[in-house]
C-alpha cells in the first residue's frame, strides 16, 4: 500500500515534492471518502421535524464531497504520485472517524459532520502550505476552492444546529 512511489510522469517538481504533495493530497482523499460515507449515513437516517431540510441539505454536502475524490486522485496521478487503491487503505490513512451509532439526534450528526468539515478544511490549509513551497499552482489552487466549499458546509452545519 505504498503510496510514496514516485512515477516518472515528467513534471517540474523535485521527486521530495511529489512525494509530500501526494502523501497530503491521499490523506486528504481518505478523508474525503470518510466524510462521504458519514454524510450518507446521515442523510439515510436523519429523523425529526426538519427532517427534509436536513435530508436533502447532507445529500447536497455528500454529492460535493464525492465530487473532490476523482479531481484529487487525478492531481496525485498527474504529479506522477500513487493513489490509494483500496477502501482498506482508506481505512488505514482516514482521521475522519466513522460513526456506526443505530440512533444519534439530528443535532449531534449536524454537530460531528460540523467538526468533521473543520478537519478537513485544517488538513487543506496544510496541503496548501506544501503546495505553495512547491511551487504547484494548480493542486494550491483546487485546494483553495475546496476550502471555500468547505467552510460553507461548515456554515450550513453550524447555523442548522443552532437553537431557535
Amino acid at each position: 500500500m505504498n503510496t510514496t512511489t514516485v512515477l516518472s510522469t515528467p513534471s517540474e517538481m523535485s521527486q521530495d515534492s511529489v512525494r509530500e504533495i501526494s502523501a497530503s493530497l491521499n490523506q486528504l482523499l481518505a478523508d474525503c471518502f470518510a466524510l462521504y460515507v458519514k454524510a450518507k449515513n446521515f442523510h439515510w437516517h436523519m429523523w425529526g421535524p426538519h427532517f427534509r431540510d436536513y435530508h436533502l441539505m447532507l445529500d447536497e454536502q455528500a454529492d460535493a464531497i464525492f465530487a473532490m475524490t476523482d479531481v484529487i486522485a487525478e492531481r496525485v496521478r498527474k504529479l506522477g504520485g500513487i493513489t490509494l487503491r483500496s477502501i482498506g487503505q482508506i481505512a488505514q490513512l482516514q482521521r475522519i472517524a466513522d460513526n456506526d451509532t443505530d440512533f444519534l439526534a439530528p443535532a449531534a450528526m449536524l454537530l460531528e459532520l460540523r467538526d468533521d468539515n473543520t478537519l478537513i478544511v485544517a488538513e487543506m490549509r496544510a496541503a496548501h502550505k506544501i503546495c505553495n513551497e512547491a511551487e504547484d499552482i494548480a493542486s494550491a489552487s483546487l485546494l483553495e476552492n475546496w476550502i471555500d466549499e468547505t467552510e460553507k458546509r461548515i456554515w450550513f452545519l453550524f447555523e442548522a444546529s443552532r437553537s431557535a
